[in-house]
């Protein structure tokens, strides 16, 4: 039984895909990583990249081929400077050449050095590999798969997903829903402190506390760029951002400034609220997110980037519209169910598109929102995985087909809808007994990755079926 951390499950890092290129780009980084375990380091004299599969049918529109160079420069998705990407990748471009790890420089030519296969290796739908010509004409090469959420691995080591810690350090090992219930039941917990008991294993209090408060403010900032952001989103289909619209609509009225993403959830608080603005301001909440990661944005992968705006539009939508005495209490309360959540849909089943289709993103996002929601308007643990899911079953067998392989159409609007199910959904399990239930929520994840097993593979991030095909980018 693996340990999969909250912090596993919400990461921070760039846009606009955590399998396509959050995955590519921290495999790149562990083959640096083991270039210098093999004490190859200095030899190399050229490297190459292999894609396949999904990574290559879908990698230009995700940035697959940009993120392994990025990986390869030594910068780090979570801490390099958002303007520094462009500036790499042309300083690429322009001399064909690569600072490896920023410290070597190595020939390097797009079109020749990254390679795109149509084929997918038997392992996983998200294959790559990197190649190191050595001195003396020597080769080193290492195959790696991101395997959704930005989690990568080797195939000798596909089980190393989580936390590498002796499971009987774990006070409350977690395979299952059942295993969750069977802990706060026994010890008169809720899920989130049953999940704060076992994070104590890796962080102390204050470590958790910091590092869910930086996951928020990174979310937050995320929010707050998009609906200040105008223009059209990258990538050839010519979307118009609407966040920046819609939320000057939703402020007209409001005389208030602020200078700080907090000073505008404040602002925000004073605004109008009716239902359909509920709608508009929820839904504004995610499009921002996803114009930001649509345009290598730093974002949050909840628990993909694809999905990165439920969660944050889900929480956002609490503390502005039915709590505003909320703060990082049950923002770090929210972040911790949410998280937990999601890995017990990662341990069984998927939460890669590649593997299962959108509902493997926005079906596993808007669960995850739609439990750590219910907790915080006082839902018991039953109902917080009855609340999780209501949502997950009305996403059962969407189908991943972006337009142009890109993170755009269907993909941003989508997060709107994660988001208002998850809330429905909340709603829904509140008003629910928990023994009246007929499908719990151990049976849809089930029930998810057999859907996952049956889905036909063009509806699984390839771009050869369904919208990808019937709306031509040319087109647009």
């Amino acid at each position: 039984m693996e340990f999969i951390s909250v912090f596993d499950m919400l990461k921070i890092g760039v846009g606009p895909s955590s399998s396509h290129t959050l995955g590519p780009w921290r495999a790149a980084q562990q083959f640096l990583a083991e270039l210098r375990q093999q004490d190859i380091f200095d030899s190399v004299q050229s490297v190459s990249v292999d894609l396949y599969g999904s990574l290559s049918l879908t990698g230009t529109g995700h940035a697959t081929d940009l993120a392994v160079i990025l990986g390869l420069s030594g910068t780090d998705p979570e801490y390099i400077p958002i303007e520094d990407i462009s500036k790499i990748i042309e300083t690429v471009k322009s001399t064909h050449e690569l600072n490896l790890a920023g410290e070597k420089k190595t020939p390097f030519t797009f079109d020749k050095d990254i390679v795109f296969h149509k084929t997918f290796l038997p392992y996983h739908a998200n294959g790559l590999t990197f190649t190191a010509k050595l001195d003396n004409n020597l080769v080193y090469s290492s195959t790696f798969y991101s395997i959704g959420g930005g989690f990568v691995v080797k195939e000798d080591d596909s089980a190393k997903i989580g936390q590498e810690v002796d499971e009987k350090k774990v006070p409350y090992p977690i395979e299952n829903s059942n295993d969750l219930l069977a802990h706060t039941s026994s010890q008169h917990k809720k899920i989130s402190e049953i999940v704060t008991e076992n994070e104590r294993v890796f962080r102390t209090d204050e470590q958790i506390s910091d590092d869910l408060m930086r996951v928020w403010n990174t979310m937050l900032e995320c929010m707050y760029i998009g609906c200040h952001t105008e223009g059209t989103l990258p990538g050839g289909l010519n979307v118009r951002r609407r966040a920046f619209d819609m939320h000057k609509n939703l402020m007209a009225e409001s005389t208030a400034t602020y200078s700080n993403p907090w000073e505008w959830l404040q602002a925000i608080r004073n605004t109008e609220v009716k239902f359909r603005q509920i709608l508009k301001w929820v839904s504004c909440y995610a499009l921002a997110v996803n114009e930001v990661n649509a345009s290598l944005g730093r974002v949050v992968t909840a628990p993909t980037n694809g999905s990165a705006g439920v969660i944050p539009a889900v929480l956002m939508y609490y503390l502005t519209i039915d709590n505003h005495q909320g703060g990082e209490k049950e923002i770090q309360q929210f972040l911790k169910v949410a998280g937990e959540i999601g890995s017990i849909f990662k341990k069984g089943a998927t939460i890669s598109a590649a593997m299962g289709g959108c509902q493997a993103e926005i079906g596993v996002s808007s669960a995850m929102a739609a439990g750590a929601l219910c907790e915080l308007l006082g839902g018991t643990p039953e109902q917080v995985t009855v609340a999780a899911e209501i949502a997950m079953e009305h996403h059962l067998g969407l189908t991943c087909d972006p337009i142009g392989g890109l993170v755009q159409i269907p993909c941003i609007e989508r997060n709107t809808m994660g988001a208002i199910k998850a809330i429905n959904a909340a709603e829904l399990a509140l008003e629910t007994d928990a023994k009246n239930v007929k499908v719990p929520l151990d049976k849809v994840i089930k029930t998810m990755w057999q859907t996952a097993q049956d889905m036909n593979h063009k509806y699984k991030e390839t771009s050869e079926g369904g919208l990808a095909v019937a709306v031509n980018i040319a087109d647009c």
